[in-house]
């Protein structure tokens, strides 16, 4: 059902990770576009590339960007993008590696296909939900599939490199987790799920916007797992406000239902619910 879509995106990705790896061995300036919001040459070069192509191969569909202005006429589409052109700007800063270009495409306002590119390490994860996830790594293409863990203590949880919030804490205690690994950019961090090096993402903060999510969100549902708020509730990616005001949940399918009510009052504490 998606098979252009998935090609097209391939191809777009892998060219604007191009793009953003062209600046990352340059000397770049980086500019704040609010507190603790950076944003650097990478970000406008590969979101003009990817907002340009997009329009050209898809022209009746909406396009939401981080990096472009005001698009909410967009959302009235029955098909809408949510490109975010470099996630993990402070990781690219840190030249850590661990950044992504992430595309996702909603429909209906549900997520149905994404790509998440790490070009540092030419690593592509795509998926279309109920069509598959694949992982396009040293010139190899792999299918996807989320483990089949439901024991709480065997989970391993992947969190923030760069911000890992104290409230997970709390998450850890009650769920006996005995392992954590460090992440940049929600897509990848989604990718170590669908990989099976990781089971488990909770993000406590309002503080990630739409565009942070649609791709990853393709990708993880499409290799079988689940990509909630933390209520438990779907994401609609038709509304005008793009924060995901109620947080984020991504985990395998088996351990969900073990997981969301210490997730739901985490959030419920943060005053995100």
């Amino acid at each position: 059902m998606f098979e252009r879509e998935i090609t097209e995106l391939q191809a777009l990705v892998l060219q604007a990770g191009k793009l953003v790896m062209d600046v990352y061995g340059t000397d770049f300036n980086v500019e704040m576009k609010h507190r603790s919001d950076p944003v650097t040459e990478a970000d406008k070069r590969a979101n003009d590339y990817i907002v340009e192509r997009l329009r050209a191969l898809f022209p009746s569909d909406g396009i939401v960007a981080e990096e472009t202005a005001d698009q909410s006429e967009a959302l009235n589409a029955g098909r809408c993008w949510f490109v975010d052109p470099l996630d993990g700007t402070k990781e690219f800063i840190a030249r850590n590696g661990e950044f992504s270009v992430m595309i996702g495409l909603a429909v209906k306002g549900s997520a149905a296909v994404g790509a998440v590119y790490q070009p540092v390490k030419d690593k592509l994860y795509l998926g279309a939900v109920d069509e598959g996830a694949w992982l396009i790594e040293n010139g190899a293409r792999r299918s996807l599939t989320v483990s089949s863990i439901d024991s709480t203590r065997d989970l391993k949880l992947v969190v923030s490199r760069s911000h890992r919030d104290k409230t997970l804490d709390r998450l850890v205690n009650e769920l006996g987790i005995q392992s954590e690994t460090p992440s940049g950019s929600v897509g990848l961090k989604v990718g170590h799920i669908a990989e099976q090096n990781a089971d488990l993402y909770v993000h406590v903060s309002d503080r990630s916007s739409r565009w942070d999510a649609c791709g990853p969100e393709a990708i993880l549902r499409a290799a079988g797992g689940v990509f909630t708020d933390l209520n438990g509730d779907a994401f609609d990616y038709r509304v005008s406000k793009m924060s995901n005001a109620r947080g984020i949940l991504a985990c395998n399918a088996k351990a969900f239902a073990k997981v969301l009510p210490v997730c739901r009052a985490l959030g419920r504490e943060a005053g995100l619910i």
